[in-house]
């Protein structure tokens, strides 16, 4: 029997961020975000893995809800959702959210890039002042669950590492520069 996926519902009207135009950036994000929800590192995210991932964000999951939207998209046989499963999940749950894609002409597309760039950026900085300081990296670091989080002077490091005008935060203009020079290998 095949199964149809469920169309999602959400109380609140979804952040446009929740899906980038730009593939590379998507596409980053996207591995990043299987990565933080298969816990266990098998290279599948299961029912359970997703409803704890979405428990930690915050967004408390309907089980019921979640078996029948993220269900339909687990192959037969398989525990969990594969990254490509998971890619076709967000896909399709964008489609069913915003409408699918449309190509638009170069100029409008390079300003959705720097749009979604800024709303990248508006995570980061929590204050609002237009600058990335430790403190607020570290933050994001720890609701995504991630190690690096713990040291601060770890974080300092990878501010370091892009502040290119050593003012110990990073400011939109190098926060664009480091994220145009990353590489998503397969994408």
């Amino acid at each position: 029997m095949e199964t149809v996926p469920t169309k999602p519902s959400l109380a609140k009207k979804p952040s446009p961020s929740f899906r980038l135009r730009n593939g590379s950036l998507n596409a980053l994000r996207l591995r990043r975000v299987f990565d933080l929800f298969d816990r266990n590192g098998d290279g599948e995210i299961t029912l359970d893995e997703m409803e704890s991932a979405l428990d930690t964000l915050g967004l408390g999951a309907d089980r019921a809800g979640l078996e029948a939207t993220v269900g339909a998209y687990i192959p037969a046989g398989a525990n969990g959702l594969g990254f490509n499963d998971f890619e076709s999940l967000h896909r399709a749950l964008g489609d069913a959210l915003f409408g699918p894609i449309v190509e638009e002409e170069e100029e409008p597309r390079k300003e959705v890039e720097d749009e979604d760039m800024k709303e990248a950026f508006r995570v980061f900085d929590e204050n609002g002042d237009g600058f990335i300081s430790a403190a607020e990296l570290q933050a994001v670091l720890k609701k995504l669950g991630l190690a690096e989080a713990r040291s601060l002077a770890a974080v300092q490091e990878m501010i370091c590492n892009v502040d290119r005008d050593r003012d110990g935060q990073v400011d939109f203009g190098e926060f664009k520069t480091m994220m145009q020079g990353i590489t998503v290998w397969g994408a």
